[in-house]
């Protein structure tokens, strides 16, 4: 608990656990080879990588989605957001002001294209939203 807000841990945990999973479909089946082509991977990079093994990344990426549902909570707690829409509106406000923008990185120093951008932030969008609709009906 920060400054006196109590939040729901098991609205966290479950959203965490979607956006993981909508991470998986997204970068995997939805939008894999594109962003394997985009980020300049070659099917040798992708081996190797399996054969590393991927559970820490799996691991951090996991530990990372559960610390920004349990922020996202605390942001749409202190909004008072209590409905389907005000989530959507958190969590597309926080999109917009925070993900959108620094990612604009990516385009600006790194070179990147474009559409690895979209791909990318458009996740991003996707999972804050289905995030804030959970942890605003969810209280």
């Amino acid at each position: 608990m920060i400054g006196g807000v109590e939040v729901n841990y098991y609205a966290i945990i479950v959203s965490a656990i979607i956006s993981f999973v909508l991470g998986a479909l997204w970068f995997s089946l939805l939008f894999g080879k594109s962003w394997t082509k985009l980020m300049g991977y070659s099917a040798k990079d992708i081996e190797n990588a399996k054969k590393k093994g991927m559970t820490k990344s799996y691991l951090m990426g996991l530990i990372g989605q559960l610390i920004l549902s349990y922020v996202l909570a605390n942001f749409i707690i202190y909004a008072d957001a209590k409905t389907i829409i005000e989530g959507i509106q958190i969590g597309a406000f926080i999109w917009l002001g925070f993900v959108a923008t620094i990612s604009l990185g990516m385009i600006l120093w790194e070179n990147k294209p474009v559409k690895l951008y979209i791909i990318n932030t458009s996740y991003w969008l996707v999972s804050l939203i289905i995030q804030g609709i959970i942890l605003a009906v969810w209280q």
